[in-house]
């Protein structure tokens, strides 16, 4: 068995033992009801759960610094933890195409055992199909594999949300951006460029685990996968009705990232990050947020990267000022990311538009 067949889908003896070959020596003792259509979990009274749903279509399958497999756990059990959720199960499927090399799949499929072994995740349920020849190519490496993947969490922080910006909250931010999406650039256009830079695709709640049992309110946390931090930034600033300062000197950006963008006119604020997370919170705590990331290999490079700088009424409305200029002015930066240069300039951060980089994650 060198490759996948449309057989392998059929849901006969073929598939089964598909599925027991080439995932069950990896998910074995990660799925406690394996051969079962679904799998149970129990719930504990009074306990709030966070749920997230993402589908997986990144070209390359293989980067530096990951695969599919590691990006899909990860990308799933970040999106719990941003809600203040620490990562439990995980419900995964997987579209194939036909002709795709069985070894490269055994490789995701251990890739994605080692990373839920990481984090105590079992699976709960699983899925194949198998989809007929759809690229030209003879090559079974070229062949298409998509994952889509649910992940369910028990809530340890609530009222986490982009909705919740105060005015003089505190910006922070994980670590280094643009790597991922620098990465992925260079190998999805065939760059030739010698380059050390590896994706940062990495799970993050173990760096946050001691921030979301500890009494310190956290306001909003997301991951900055696509968009980058731009997106992350204006998301909150039109959910909270927020202006946002950001300091350009603040946000670390690795020296070959910056390379790369400046050679090729990528902006890193637009680049997707798969290991790096913004947080805000009240002022008085961010010295404390900063010691508990700082504490976890991910967060070292933590620091403050700006505030919340104003907080709108939603129903502000120019017509009912008598002073025009001045609410003129203000309304200038409502739902508005600016940011400061290191030159002594300041320009809005705006929210990326069009298609910066297609199947980044």
């Amino acid at each position: 068995m060198d490759i996948v067949t449309l057989a392998h889908g059929s849901g006969g003896i073929n598939a089964a033992e598909f599925v027991q070959k080439v995932f069950m020596p990896y998910f074995k003792d990660l799925m406690p009801y394996a051969n079962e259509d679904c799998g149970i979990f129990s719930s504990i009274k009074d306990m709030k759960y966070v749920t997230s749903t993402d589908s997986y279509t990144i070209n390359p399958i293989f980067f530096a610094g990951g695969n599919i497999g590691k990006l899909c756990v990860c990308g799933s059990s970040n999106d719990v933890a941003m809600m203040g959720g620490k990562p439990l199960y995980l419900n995964i499927g997987f579209i194939i195409e036909e002709g795709f090399n069985i070894d490269l799949l055994k490789q995701i499929a251990e890739s994605i055992a080692l990373e839920c072994k990481s984090l105590n995740i079992k699976i709960l349920s699983a899925d194949t199909k198998v989809l007929p020849k759809v690229t030209d190519s003879t090559e079974a490496k070229d062949k298409l594999i998509f994952i889509n993947t649910t992940c369910i969490g028990s809530v340890e922080k609530d009222c986490i949300s982009a909705k919740n910006l105060s005015e003089n909250d505190s910006i922070i931010l994980s670590g280094k951006i643009g790597s991922h999406g620098a990465r992925i650039f260079l190998e999805q256009n065939n760059i030739a460029i010698t380059s050390n830079i590896q994706s940062d695709c990495a799970s993050l709640y173990p760096m946050l685990e001691s921030l979301l049992q500890s009494n310190i309110p956290i306001h909003a946390m997301r991951d900055a996968t696509r968009g980058g931090l731009s997106s992350v930034l204006n998301e909150w600033a039109i959910s909270s009705h927020a202006c946002i300062d950001i300091y350009e000197e603040k946000i670390q950006i690795d020296s070959e990232v910056h390379g790369v963008c400046e050679m090729l006119g990528l902006e890193p604020y637009d680049l997707a990050n798969e290991g790096v997370c913004v947080i805000a919170m009240p002022k008085q705590y961010a010295e404390e947020v900063l010691s508990l990331l700082r504490g976890h290999t991910l967060g070292v490079n933590a620091t403050i990267i700006g505030e919340v700088s104003k907080v709108f009424n939603p129903i502000f409305n120019l017509q009912d000022s008598k002073d025009n200029k001045t609410h003129t002015a203000e309304n200038t930066y409502y739902q508005k990311v600016v940011l400061y240069t290191k030159y002594g300039s300041k320009r809005f951060l705006e929210y990326p538009q069009g298609e910066l980089l297609p199947r980044i994650c």
